[in-house]
């Protein structure tokens, strides 16, 4: 589901509860990160190490521990970028060459509505008016989900571009839906703060794609490398 979402150069591994992926193993660099958290954290956490390590052998890169850094962002080997998702029942990771791609973002989240008062304190106004004349043409679809799960790719795609937080208000997403009744669809993000230096230009959108299937939405953004501008004559 996550690698239909991505360019073929990214490398995505998906694993629902039943993939053995789910039952990996820990390295002894990842264990110490969730030693007080419960059962269900800690398999969630492992299994989607077990898909990024999966990805790392497909990348010809040899698989090794995933530690969180800055923020909680995974620490990539040297010469890849990427990331990673889980929710209930459902984890994914996608790694690509930093040759390919400046950064990538991906999120999975169950779909659902979101918790009430959720939307209130994430969404702008134009967005939250916007998933109003969404959900009257598509009343399947928890369009709230779906936008919550785009602001976490989108941040996902940024942090490593900035090291800086960007907050829910601080992007105002589009979601549009695709000709096949709105099962898929892309994204679009405008940033309200100054976006990332990218090959020397500022980029102010970011662009991606979403699907929801079996009961999952899942979403991704995608940064290409800019070429510089040319020097002028």
């Amino acid at each position: 589901m996550i690698e239909e979402l991505l360019p073929e150069s990214v490398v995505a591994v998906e694993a629902h509860a039943d993939d053995p992926l789910w039952d990996a193993p820990l390295y002894p660099a990842e264990a110490p990160l969730v030693e007080r958290a419960v059962a269900k954290r800690r398999r969630e956490f492992a299994a989607v190490r077990g898909c990024a390590r999966s990805a790392m052998e497909k990348l010809g890169v040899p698989p090794q521990a995933v530690v969180s850094g800055e923020r909680g962002a995974p620490q990539w080997p040297a010469g890849l970028v990427g990331s990673m998702t889980h929710c209930e029942g459902y984890c994914a990771a996608a790694l690509v060459r930093a040759a390919d791609l400046a950064s990538i973002g991906i999120d999975a989240e169950p779909h659902g509505p979101l918790p009430e008062g959720v939307g209130a304190s994430v969404f702008l106004p134009a967005e939250s008016t916007r998933l109003d004349g969404m959900a009257a043409r598509w009343p399947a679809l928890h369009w709230d989900r779906l936008l919550f799960s785009a602001k976490e790719s989108v941040y996902k795609a940024w942090f490593p571009l900035t090291r800086k937080w960007l907050d829910f208000s601080e992007a105002d997403i589009t979601l549009r839906p695709d000709t096949d009744g709105a099962s898929r669809g892309t994204l679009r993000a405008e940033l309200l703060v100054p976006g990332p230096l990218v090959g020397g230009r500022r980029l102010q959108v970011f662009e991606g794609r979403w699907v929801v299937r079996d009961g999952v939405v899942a979403t991704s953004v995608v940064i290409p490398h800019i070429p510089a501008a040319a020097p002028a004559p």
